[in-house]
């Protein structure tokens, strides 16, 4: 789910309190957004259209290495966004399909792989997003974000907010097919056209 990516990607700042502890903030705030953007393409071909886990992973490497070299609000806040954006892309892989009710496994697809040119199938060592252990996974990543950067701080605040966020769509997660199954008939046609495949 959307928190998980967020607070993971804000933990990888984590090494930066030690190491630079001046950037170690923006490298936060910069994976925390790294983390969210690619689930941007929801309704333009999800896990498609902005989720590159290889591609995505070698550019990251060459902005972190970057950073390392010359390191800088810039260079760090760039790096830190687009390794986060990575592990996201990758990590779905670990997860469940597309469909609207992963639980059942029906889907094949967890990420696609742009250089291989297919689709990776789901893992599901998380069953599915918005699961019990999605969300476990999640409060231990952001107990690690809280305690290293303070639960007073702004990532503090943030990934508490976040955590909160990812406990609600834990708890509703199951009922939002049926929602969707009711509200979709009922849209205008112009709006329904935008909904994602697994809606129709």
């Amino acid at each position: 789910m959307a928190p998980t990516h967020a607070v993971a990607g804000a933990a990888l700042a984590l090494p930066l309190l030690a190491i630079s502890p001046e950037l170690a903030l923006v490298g936060g705030l910069a994976g925390l957004l790294g983390g969210i953007v690619p689930d941007l393409d929801l309704y333009a071909g999800h896990r498609r259209t902005l989720h590159f886990p290889v591609y995505g992973s070698a550019l990251a490497l060459v902005a972190l290495a970057i950073a390392v070299v010359v390191p800088s609000v810039l260079t760090v806040a760039v790096a830190w966004f687009l390794l986060a954006g990575a592990v996201h892309s990758a990590s779905d892989v670990i997860g469940g399909g597309l469909e609207l009710r992963p639980w059942e496994g029906t889907s094949s697809r967890a990420v696609y792989d742009h250089y291989r040119e297919r689709w990776l199938p789901p893992k599901r060592l998380i069953r599915y997003d918005g699961a019990p252990e999605d969300f476990a996974v999640a409060s231990l990543i952001g107990a690690g974000v809280i305690a290293g950067f303070g639960p007073g701080s702004l990532l503090g605040w943030l990934t508490g907010g976040l955590l909160a966020a990812g406990l609600l769509y834990t708890l509703v997660r199951k009922r939002l097919p049926e929602m969707a199954d009711w509200i979709a008939p009922r849209l205008p046609p112009v709006l329904r056209s935008y909904l994602p495949e697994r809606y129709h």
